[in-house]
């Protein structure tokens, strides 16, 4: 059951929220609920957006987050915007980096950006989501209202943040452009006279500081920020980025996400339920109760996770196939039903087979991977990532405990 009271909707909402400060979550949580409070008594829906800069043309779990968001706002009735950032993508982003980020041509802001709005729809209701891009207003402001945006700041209060201050004392360029991100995204919540952004911790200043000052300037009322909490990769330590190759992707197979959230460290679930799921908080708490407690395993708290996040982008039917596809490979240690084919060239190396099926990096990591005995052909252990695969009939290729394939051989 949906929460229904003001409270009830405000606890979810706020669920997973960081600010790096009490007093500031606290301050954004009374915000938050009068503005519920004046919905409920006026009829009139929030005005909600994230903005989402199309730097890369799929998305991963992390990346779901703020949309796992705006769903919420939408179960609730408010008016949601996805805001498809291909003006600031001109600048980038710099909150979470500690170097410039490389700047993309048009042409590639506008092919990932088309792919944006369709994967967001796995979690978004295509009905009740508005589509904008910022290039809407951004694009047509002249060089004096960008001066006079700009006047509402400081140089200190740009390099005073964390990463430009990091830069700076290792000596790396901070380059001008930069620090006019925070305020085109700014801009972004006066264009749309936004009641609440939903946003990544990181960015704090373009919407608590930059956001709510430029709308105050506007005499609008500042919005709500609804600032969410970092997914950590697999690994169960660094944030998911594809950088990294800790990622969980949404388009990738329902087996092969069920298999990710396996992997992850016990230490990792708390975050996951509280980020991606649909549980209420009183659900995630009473069952991390359990948890300590003894009366449920680790692995089938974790088990419930898979099934809740594959079920979410796959469905019900999908989650329990990938269920029952795990339990056969890794609880029982079969072969799965289904396993993707892969055509080598005659001659190939299981070192070079490897690196084509994409499982590698390179020739070394596949000698290493080898060389720790987690390669198997038709169950049998490779010995040497020089071996050549005899592909006079097709051969089971395994790789650890998730990845496997079925070689033959390419025609001619």
């Amino acid at each position: 059951m949906r929460p229904q009271s003001v409270d009830e909707q405000t606890a979810l909402l706020m669920q997973g929220t960081e600010y790096g400060d009490e007093t500031l979550k606290q301050s954004m949580t009374q915000e938050l609920r009068q503005r519920l409070v004046e919905s409920r008594e006026t009829g009139r829906p929030l005005r909600v957006y994230c903005g989402y800069d199309p730097t890369k043309p799929d998305l991963h779990l992390g990346h779901t987050i703020t949309m796992r968001k705006l769903r919420q706002f939408q179960e609730f009735g408010h008016d949601v915007t996805f805001l498809i950032g291909d003006y600031t993508t001109l600048v980038g982003d710099p909150s979470d980096k500690d170097k410039l980020r490389p700047r993309l041509s048009s042409d590639e802001i506008r092919a990932n950006a088309a792919t944006y709005a369709e994967q967001a729809f796995r979690i978004l209701d295509r009905e009740k989501t508005r589509i904008r891009y910022n290039s809407e207003w951004l694009s047509t402001l002249s060089f004096a209202e960008v001066i006079r945006l700009s006047a509402n700041f400081t140089v200190q209060q740009f390099l005073a943040r964390e990463r430009f201050a990091l830069r700076v004392e290792q000596g790396e360029p901070v380059y001008l452009h930069e620090t006019l991100y925070g305020v085109m995204q700014g801009y972004d919540a006066v264009a749309q006279e936004a009641d609440v952004q939903v946003g990544g911790s990181e960015q704090l200043f373009n919407i608590i500081v930059a956001g709510r000052k430029l709308q105050e300037v506007f005499g609008q009322r500042p919005q709500v920020g609804v600032l969410l909490g970092i997914l950590p990769g697999t690994d169960g330590v660094l944030r998911m980025s594809k950088s990294t190759g800790n990622t969980i992707e949404i388009m990738s197979t329902a087996e092969d996400m069920y298999g990710k959230v396996m992997s992850l460290p016990d230490a990792a679930m708390p975050i996951y339920f509280r980020l991606v799921t649909r549980f209420a908080p009183g659900e995630i708490e009473d069952l991390e109760g359990r948890v300590q407690s003894g009366a449920v395993h680790p692995r089938d708290a974790k088990m419930r996770l898979a099934r809740e996040i594959v079920d979410i982008y796959y469905g019900g039917d999908e989650a329990a196939r990938a269920e029952d596809s795990f339990r056969r490979v890794f609880q029982e240690g079969r072969a799965p039903e289904s396993i993707d084919e892969l055509v080598v060239p005659l001659g190939s190396s299981v070192a070079a087979v490897l690196e084509t099926a994409g499982w590698v990096a390179s020739r070394s990591e596949a000698r290493r991977l080898i060389d720790q005995g987690g390669v198997t052909l038709d169950g049998q252990p490779v010995s040497s990532s020089s071996d050549i695969v005899d592909l006079t009939r097709p051969r089971l290729l395994r790789l650890g405990k998730r990845r496997h394939a079925r070689l033959v051989a390419k025609d001619g």
